[in-house]
């Protein structure tokens, strides 16, 4: 069953970002996932929460492919990385139906 890796990050500093982003694509493909989207430019729509400087969602074949991910020891040094210059909020969603 598919699972999905939906995340939403404040950005305190960019000094991390190039190296992340140069290795994180090839460790989510390496477990079979694929980035659907990222990024954005959020806007608040309704509620009070501060909206984060960027967004994405990533696909893997099953919930088990999501966790080899992120439970990786390479991916291990990188999240490290990533929370030298950001704050993080992520949530794995596996069974969602597609509505189209």
């Amino acid at each position: 069953m598919t699972a999905f890796i939906v995340g939403r990050m404040a950005i305190h500093n960019r000094d991390w970002m190039e190296e992340y982003f140069a290795k994180v694509p090839a460790l989510i493909e390496a477990n079979g996932g694929e980035f659907l989207v990222k990024g954005g430019e959020p806007e608040v729509l309704e509620g009070d929460e501060t909206p984060p400087d960027a967004a994405f969602v990533i696909r893997f074949p099953s919930r088990d492919a999501a966790l080899a991910f992120w439970n990786s020891d390479e991916f291990a040094h990188l999240v490290k990385l990533r929370q030298t210059g950001s704050t993080l909020q992520a949530h794995l969603y596996a069974g969602l139906e597609p509505v189209l």
